[in-house]
């Protein structure tokens, strides 16, 4: 190993010479400045986290906070926005591979979030080399070549680029300081700000980031302060960062207008997780005899409680000036049946028209050739304008309308099959070191795979966990399902010549995390301690 690591800090992996590229002495002593100072913080914070969940387990129920209330009713807006995120129409996301990366920027999107969170699996070497990937990329020097020949290479004109770091409850295990891991969030943030930024503002674009998996306006505070002491660090002005809050935990839609106003120096907006947000909604209510949801393809947008959270996030917004990004659709373009394709695109259609109309100013997608549908429906609703950050929605919604947990059928035999199924096969990509994939025509990632799991632990606990046949789903029906979803799953795979060798791994661990009495709060922490 060439570079010389901080005082204090170990490295528990390989360092190749590319790596050295990143991992610079400079670079690293960010890491280790912002893990001293914040670190404890982080730790209060997650504490927090358990304590608020045993008091929902106990029947209390959120709200919004009485000491905030003054911040509710102030007569306050975000920090102005940099010109290269006042149009945001359409986003793409995906992970930090170098393809996927080239396709994204070159996809004609607005913009491009580049995830080292839920759509990329944290191997050593995903992390590593998709720093390498960015920074290159960054300095148009980004170049791809596949087994056939063919090269990717930047066009002149690309979307801007906004960084996902890893939530707060991830670890990077591979780097310690003072022998304590370091934040997997304050790794990623660290590395790629402290190489990348200045570069990025030379270049008119940038540092731009999004924030994952938040539960308070405290934690946002957390992020802010890392950001400022950051941009002090390396003399860079306070307030140039600018990041967008996915607003992912039913939690965190009682202190919108909080979350913004803590980030308030570096806010570019709110975005609606949906995928994260029907997963924590199942996570927090968990212990509710009275909590049982529908399976998954019945939670729509449309449904009363999305609905409610999707139109409070733009009235939080605009009401304070910021941005307002929709989610994203699962759906995919479908090669080889052109009937099957059309009725996915025409979802995407519905989805993004949706948004639009409600006052969103732009939306997702995970798939290049989406953008083009995605753009035309939000430019038949803004025309020519970059946003609709004037629009204001009207109404009032609080905890009766975001709590109101319907509907609760159907469950159906197909519905708990398929839950099974994908997660098994996304578990199985995911050790193998692949956190974005698609399944049954839908794009799957780490949040879609925790609501195939959650809803499968669900069923197995609520009185009303019922198939639409009458049968109680149960523990021996799931166990057996389990063993016939992993024959076919690894049926289909080896059919169309993939690896299956992490899929009965992955189906051990798919059985342990859905019928456990002690319901596992992440997917992926013992995912990533059972990673090699």
């Amino acid at each position: 190993m060439a570079i010389t690591l901080p005082a204090g800090m170990q490295i528990n992996a390989p360092i190749t010479p590319d790596y050295e590229r990143i991992l610079t002495t400079e670079a690293l002593e960010l890491v280790a400045k912002l893990h001293r100072a914040f670190e404890p913080r982080r730790q209060q914070l997650l504490a927090a986290r358990i304590e608020r969940q045993a008091r929902i387990d106990a029947g209390e129920m959120p709200d919004f906070l009485p000491e905030t209330r003054h911040i509710r009713e102030g007569d306050w807006r975000v920090n102005p926005l940099p010109k290269a995120l006042e149009c945001r129409r359409v986003e793409i996301t995906g992970p930090v591979e170098a393809k996927m990366i080239i396709n994204a920027f070159n996809s004609g999107a607005d913009s491009y979030m580049t995830d080292f969170e839920d759509s990329n699996s944290p191997k050593w070497e995903n992390q590593i080399q998709g720093q390498i990937n960015l920074y290159k990329a960054i300095r148009r020097e980004l170049s791809f070549k596949n087994e056939a020949g063919k090269e990717y290479k930047l066009n002149d004109k690309i979307a801007t680029l906004q960084i996902r770091p890893r939530g707060w409850h991830l670890d990077e295990k591979h780097v310690t300081v003072d022998g304590q891991r370091v934040s997997g969030g304050i790794f990623d943030f660290g590395l790629v700000f402290f190489l990348n930024a200045k570069e990025q503002v030379a270049r008119g674009a940038g540092p731009f980031f999004y924030l994952p998996k938040m539960e308070s306006h405290l934690e946002a505070r957390l992020w802010n302060e890392i950001f400022c002491m950051a941009q002090d660090h390396i003399g860079m002005a306070r307030g140039t960062i600018k990041a967008t809050v996915l607003v992912e935990t039913i939690l965190a839609t009682f202190e919108m207008e909080e979350i913004l106003y803590e980030l308030r120096e570096h806010s570019a907006g709110l975005n609606a997780g949906r995928w994260d947000y029907i997963f924590s909604c199942i996570k927090k209510f968990k212990k509710n005899k009275e909590f049982c949801l529908a399976q998954r393809s019945a939670i729509t947008m449309e449904v009363p409680f999305m609905r409610s959270y999707a139109l409070a996030l733009v009235q939080a917004c605009h009401k304070r000036g910021a941005p307002a990004m929709g989610g994203m659709s699962a759906l995919i373009p479908i090669k080889g049946d052109p009937v099957a394709n059309e009725k996915a695109l025409g979802g995407i259609r519905h989805d993004k028209t949706r948004d639009a109309n409600d006052g969103y100013d732009g939306g997702w997608v995970a798939h290049p050739g989406l953008v083009s549908i995605a753009m035309e429906e939000f430019v038949k609703v803004l025309g020519d304008k970059p946003n609709q950050w004037s629009k204001q929605v009207t109404g009032t919604y609080s905890g009766k309308d975001w709590l109101n947990f319907q509907p609760e059928q159907p469950i159906t035999e197909t519905g708990l099959r398929n839950n099974i199924n994908v997660g098994i096969h996304y578990l199985g990509s995911w050790l193998a070191g692949n956190g974005c994939v698609p399944i049954h025509n839908l794009m799957e990632d780490a949040a879609t795979a925790e609501i195939s799991r959650s809803q499968v632990w669900q069923w197995v606990v609520s009185p009303k966990g019922k198939l639409d046949d009458g049968r109680k789903v149960t523990e021996e029906m799931v166990r057996g399902m389990i063993a016939e979803e992993l024959t076919k799953v690894k049926a289909t795979d080896t059919a169309q010549g993939e690896a299956t060798g992490t899929y009965e791994q992955a189906a051990i661990i798919f059985d342990k995390m859905s019928l456990t009495p002690d319901y596992p709060e992440f997917l992926t922490l013992p995912l990533y301690e059972a990673m090699q």
